[in-house]
Order: structure tokens, then C-alpha cells, then sequence
């Protein structure tokens, strides 16, 4: 897939606001800090496009890219952030989760892992909570430029047992690094092939 243009569409913390849903949405979900920003950055080769920062949980709406007027890039605020209140965490997982769940044209959620780091309680809850639901998803690892391959398919294996404690078979999985573009092509592809299937949903409009 070649990227001819990425625009930021609109910011939203309320459902009934969202672009209508008739484009393919791929939804970029992590913790904090994750590298989410940078990676739909690399994505889109347009540099800035999601906003990097150095503050984690910077992300606390859910942000619209359209990228090549077909199909959306869908940011999502980032889990297990310490610092925000539990009131405003509450209203962040309902929102969020919300939209996981009731978005009629998501076509795949992609779940950022830090691929330095052991697996984390935080995010084999979030998959579980995908599972349950019946959500497609992927597992793209992050960073891997940051350390050696070995030690990046040690921490890939680790994930993979952890995940088949409760499920009979692991999602697709992509290793990627922001800086070297490395999962670049193969993450645009799965999106182009499953774009390529999408038909417009029934969906409610909201008054």
C-alpha cells in the first residue's frame, strides 16, 4: 500500500460524535508510552501527524486519521496510566471500551506491546477483555529496535505462552521499530487485504 496522504479528521470523547462509520477503522491501543504515536507516524510517513510526547497518557481522546480518503487510523487513549484520577480512568475505560465494542465499521484492533518488557498483567487483561467480546485484534510488538532480535522474539515467546493460558491460538503478530521502519509493509498490507473485503455497515445515526 502506498500512503498518498494522512489527515487528522476530529478529537472525541463522545460517541455520538464520531465521522460516520463508513470507512474501515483500525483501532492503535497500548499503555502508556508504548510507542503508539510514533509507530501510526511511521505508518503515514507523515512525521507529527500523532502527537508524540514525552508525558505519558498525553493521548485522552480517541483521534481520527484518514489515510488515503479510504480508511481510518483510529488513536486511542493509552491504559494503566498512574497518574489521571479514577474518576477520569473510569470515564476513559467506559468510552473506550465503548467504542471497542459498538463500533459498527472497526474492522481490527492493534494492540501495541512493549517488546523489551515481560508480559504485563495490564495488557493480557486488555486481550482477555477482546477476547470475551469477540474483537479482532493483532499484537504489534514495538521498539524492537532497541534491543537485539533475540531478545526481542524471547519476550514475542513469553507473550504467546502467557496469552495461551486463555486462548486456543495467538493472534497475528508484527515486530516493529518506529526508527527503522521495520513492520511497515506487513502491517499496511494486512490493512489493504482486509480493506479490500469491507462493506459499508447498517448503522444508527444519533440526533
Amino acid at each position: 500500500m502506498i500512503i498518498k496522504s494522512a489527515d487528522f479528521i476530529c478529537s472525541n470523547t463522545q460517541i455520538s460524535k464520531l465521522p460516520p462509520p463508513v470507512k474501515p477503522e483500525y483501532a492503535f491501543i497500548g499503555r502508556s508510552n508504548v510507542g503508539k504515536s510514533s509507530l501510526i507516524n511511521m505508518l503515514t510517513a507523515k512525521k507529527g501527524l500523532a502527537k508524540t510526547s514525552q508525558t505519558p497518557g498525553k493521548t485522552q481522546l480517541i483521534n481520527h486519521f484518514l489515510v488515503n480518503d479510504n480508511w481510518y487510523i483510529v488513536d486511542l487513549p493509552g491504559y494503566g496510566y498512574a497518574r489521571a484520577s479514577k474518576t477520569k480512568k473510569a470515564d476513559w475505560n467506559k468510552f473506550i471500551q465503548q467504542y471497542l465494542d459498538k463500533r459498527e465499521s472497526l474492522q481490527c484492533v492493534m494492540v501495541l506491546i512493549d517488546s523489551r518488557l515481560d508480559p504485563q498483567k495490564i495488557d493480557i487483561e486488555f486481550c482477555n477483555w477482546l477476547g470475551e467480546k469477540g474483537l479482532s485484534f493483532v499484537l504489534v510488538f514495538t521498539k524492537a529496535d532497541k534491543q537485539s532480535s533475540i531478545k526481542t522474539d524471547q519476550s514475542v515467546a513469553k507473550f504467546k505462552k502467557a496469552l495461551l493460558e486463555t486462548f486456543d491460538e495467538v493472534p497475528q503478530i508484527f515486530i516493529t521499530s518506529a526508527e527503522e521502519h521495520l513492520g511497515r509493509d506487513e502491517i499496511l498490507g494486512f490493512i489493504s487485504t482486509i480493506n479490500q473485503d469491507f462493506e459499508i455497515p447498517d448503522y444508527k445515526t444519533f440526533d
